[in-house]
């Protein structure tokens, strides 16, 4: 008889089987189940305490005296300063508290310890990343995915069968949506608005109207690109700046059709502020005499040579500037320093110049009068210079100088300019549009619409459980097992709004049994089963379609892991050596017996 051999080490852990579908199963549940109240418009809130943060919860609570149902919904501490704020609601009291219901931050903000769990926590923050909205509605889907799973685990049927039948429903869900999407024209501008605003109505911007709507749907239209094929692409991060300015009214802020830059001309003096129909030449160099890259060490013999020497230095920037000069531009903006005897060159020319702007502002303003950015002066040629803009006008607004460039005949970028009462309330308006505008984008990029309120997963629901009964073999239990699943988005709405959740989900499924009703769900607000188009709650394709494959893909790739093993090595940086031991010190003795390098 062979003695058994030992191949894993006594520090490795392993689990393998049915234990770790379980295990898998059960942390990416708690981690649903923690944010499932967060889904909809009557969401509740989650208070996330860090180890300072309960020192604060008296004072916390007594400043929470404010009724919940009357849809305030979250609240922001910084340093003690409360806002009250909209839909996407954090609340933070020198970080230690954070209070919110958007669940990409209140998972952002855990500290978690199972690797299944920590994985669900990157299929919000993917959802966040491309479209923007739907980081709770992922989390929720993907943990009733798995849920529904367990039955099948315990019945010995193998993953790989479980994956295949929801790789097949995440399909047919995806033609469904197909099927009965609403395709919206992105040049009505009042569906566009109706759109927007009922995404973000339930923010603290929402009483504003139609104005972040606006803002948003100007922006994004602006900065967006055609790419062929009727293919339109925006980029936010890239080429929509949002500057906030403290002053003035909310009413105030507008989209500006060109770049808005915190800078004044180098010269205020000398240098015009207001310029029409601007010739605009952009640099990434800097207008000065280039100094050495390491230390210069220069002889002078005669004193004559110094004056040599400060020519050299002069002629090399006049030349520069000549260049420059001979394409008569009315602005100069460079990303690097800009000397004073080249502001001297240039003022005396006529022309105005900003120095050491941003890379991203220089690029924004390129794309929005159309000028080529260029990296050295004799580069430079007739198309570089951007004649696009109307109007280059540096104003003042309170003690700082911004400089605009607008008016612009077809810009690719744009700037919205913000005003407010306060950097708070500038700073909640800005995340309300950020949440806007991915809303438009996403509008933009694939102009189709679907019912929100649930009536979207309750359609796919109904269609799937019908397919199920055509379906032959093995996979048939868990295919219809995940059109199950897909009813956990309503039922979580209709629990959040506080109704009979069995009486609710019955006469829906009712509805969407019979053809005819997929716009039918659930009002958010009131619980009411009502028309969707009615009630103007909708959703966009983009979001719904990447909900849906983001957490079926999830559940399958969990589903898949068979085998957990904790205690491997840690891979070391490539050509590091084995660690020392001890750090050796050099004692008083061993200073005169170094070894001398050969040279």
């Amino acid at each position: 008889m062979h003695a058994p051999v030992l191949v894993l080490k006594d520090s490795l852990k392993r689990e393998s089987g049915s234990k770790v579908h379980h295990a898998n199963i059960q942390a990416s549940k708690a981690v649903a189940d923690i944010i499932r109240t967060t889904l909809g418009p009557r969401s509740m809130l989650k208070m996330l305490l860090d180890a300072a943060g309960d020192l604060f919860l008296v004072f916390l609570l007594a400043l929470l005296n404010v009724d919940l149902a009357m849809g305030r919904s979250s609240w922001n501490f910084v340093d003690g300063v409360m806002l009250e704020k909209g839909n996407r609601r954090e609340l933070k009291l020198r970080k230690c508290i954070v209070v919110t219901n958007d669940g990409n931050a209140i998972l952002r903000e855990l500290d978690l310890a199972h690797p299944a769990a920590k994985s669900m926590i990157e299929l919000s923050r993917t959802q966040d990343e491309e479209v923007g909205d739907g980081t709770t509605s992922v989390i929720v889907l993907a943990g009733e995915m798995l849920h529904v799973a367990a039955t099948f685990i315990d019945k010995n049927y193998h993953p790989t069968v479980i994956c295949r039948a929801y790789n097949k429903a995440l399909e047919d869900s995806i033609a469904v949506l197909d099927k009965i999407a609403m395709p919206i024209d992105v040049t009505d501008r009042a569906a566009m608005l109706d759109l927007v605003k009922s995404c973000i109505g339930t923010k603290f911007t929402g009483q504003f109207g139609d104005l972040i709507a606006d803002l948003a749907i100007d922006a994004t239209t602006t900065a967006g690109v055609d790419l062929g094929q009727g293919v339109r692409e925006v980029d936010i991060k890239k080429y929509i700046k949002v500057e906030k300015v403290p002053g003035g009214q909310l009413e105030d802020s507008k989209v500006l059709k060109g770049v808005m830059i915190n800078k004044d001309v180098v010269a205020p003096g000398k240098m015009r502020r207001k310029i029409l129909n601007p010739r605009i030449i952009l640099l990434d160099c800097p207008l000065e005499y280039k100094k050495g890259e390491n230390q210069t060490n220069a002889e002078l013999v005669k004193e004559d040579d110094w004056e040599v020497l400060l020519k050299m230095e002069e002629e090399y920037i006049q030349n520069m500037c000549m260049q420059i000069l001979k394409f008569k531009p009315d602005l100069v903006i460079t990303e690097k320093g800009l000397s004073d005897l080249a502001c001297h060159y240039l003022s005396k020319a006529g022309v105005s110049a900003i120095r050491r702007l941003r890379k991203t502002d220089n690029n924004r303003i390129a794309r929005a009068c159309g000028a080529v950015v260029v990296n050295r002066p004799e580069e430079l040629q007739e198309s570089d210079v951007g004649t696009g803009a109307g109007l280059f006008e540096v104003k003042k607004f309170g003690d700082e100088f911004f400089a605009f460039i607008v008016d612009c005949k077809d810009p690719k970028a744009c700037t919205v300019l913000l005003r407010g009462a306060s950097k708070d309330l500038l700073n909640e308006v800005e995340r309300n549009l950020q949440d806007a505008m991915s809303v438009a984008r996403n509008i933009l990029k694939n102009p189709k619409l679907l019912p929100g309120g649930g009536a979207t997963e309750l359609t796919v629901s109904a269609v799937l459980k019908q397919k199920s009964s055509s379906i032959e073999g093995i996979e048939k239990w868990p295919y219809e097992a995940a059109a199950v699943a897909f009813e956990a988005i309503p039922r979580t709405l209709a629990q959040n709004c506080g109704v009979n959740v069995i009486r609710t989900m019955t006469a829906l499924q009712g509805k969407h049994a019979n053809a005819g009703n997929e716009w039918v769900g659930i009002d958010g607000n009131t619980g009411e089963i009502v028309d969707m188009k009615e009630r103007k709650i909708w959703d966009s394709y983009n979001v719904k379609a990447q909900t849906f494959k983001t957490a079926i893909e999830a559940a399958s790739m969990l589903l898949r892991i068979d085998d957990i093993v904790s205690g491997i090595k840690k891979k070391q940086a490539p050509g590091a050596g084995p660690t020392p031991s001890k750090p050796k010190i050099e004692e008083e003795g061993d200073a005169d017996n170094e070894q001398i390098l050969p040279e």
